[in-house]
């Protein structure tokens, strides 16, 4: 039979198979041919013996967190409690389009803004829209945007992907936590990665994270996969600019005149120079 894996707990797979449930584990052979089944894969297994046998190709992957196949990666950013950090946005965004995953970005707790502090946060978010980035601050509009696809929610531990999922479904009723004080981040709630069916699409919550690595990418993928240093490469003196301090940067042209964040050049510096 063939299937997805909707949920891993100690190498127990749950698959889910023509609206079956089936728990399994992987085969010896996995371990050997180095290949770890990932939630999100479409597999064949044997539901006699409980056995994984082989993972279909997949159409993409993330490593943190280990999910397959996804359609749109919606990056849940707080904007207090933890606060707006651009690094961890910047970083999960290239790493997303590096991995041919659509990104959305979804912000959270601007309820408990002032309104000067809402103003600064939406230069922030009129400036990501203004590039090209999916944004969205309301459940129901984030449901119009990710229906029908299969979608995973990231982004620092405390930020609200439970709360978010426990909104677009209540029956789900996933256990959420307070910021810790002591450690001015979230506590993790969710322990495992599992695939939700839930308002048409499959929506996959996520044990959260407060460090993340540009795993495998050169500087070159780093600089192709950030909208403003791709899209305006082309504008360069050099077609192999790395907007440093090259002669007719159209890139650092645009820093100077506070058309490209100071926020996101800064960080595109530290990604390559890592």
């Amino acid at each position: 039979m063939t299937g997805r894996i909707i949920k891993n707990i100690s190498n127990d797979y749950t698959i889910e198979s023509n609206g079956k449930l089936y728990i399994c584990k992987p085969r010896g052979k996995f371990r050997l041919d180095d290949k770890t089944p990932l939630v999100g894969d479409i597999v064949s297994f044997d539901e006699l013996n409980n056995y994984i046998i082989d993972i279909l190709p997949r159409k993409n992957e993330l490593i943190r967190p280990s999910i397959a196949n996804i359609d749109m990666a919606i990056i849940v950013t707080s904007v207090k409690n933890p606060d707006f950090d651009t690094v961890t946005l910047d970083k999960t965004l290239t790493i997303t389009s590096y991995n041919n995953i659509t990104p959305i970005i979804y912000f959270t707790k601007l309820d408990l803004l002032n309104d000067d502090e809402y103003q600064q946060i939406k230069k922030y978010i009129d400036y990501y829209q203004h590039i090209g980035y999916l944004i969205s601050t309301t459940p129901d509009d984030l449901l119009k945007k990710i229906n029908g696809l299969t979608v995973v929610l990231t982004g620092q531990s405390g930020a609200g992907k439970s709360t978010l999922l426990n909104k677009i479904n209540p029956s789900l009723k996933l256990k959420t936590a307070e910021i810790s004080m002591a450690l001015g981040r979230g506590k993790h709630t969710t322990r495992h990665t599992e695939l939700f069916e839930t308002a048409g699409s499959y929506i996959a919550d996520t044990p959260g994270f407060s460090k993340i690595d540009l795993v495998g990418m050169s500087n070159i993928d780093i600089r192709d996969n950030m909208k403003e240093m791709f899209d305006n490469l082309q504008y360069c003196k050099y077609h192999d600019c790395m907007h440093l301090s090259e002669d007719g940067c159209h890139v650092i042209e645009l820093v100077q005149k506070k058309e490209i964040l100071a926020s996101r050049y800064n960080n595109y510096k530290n990604f390559i120079k890592r």
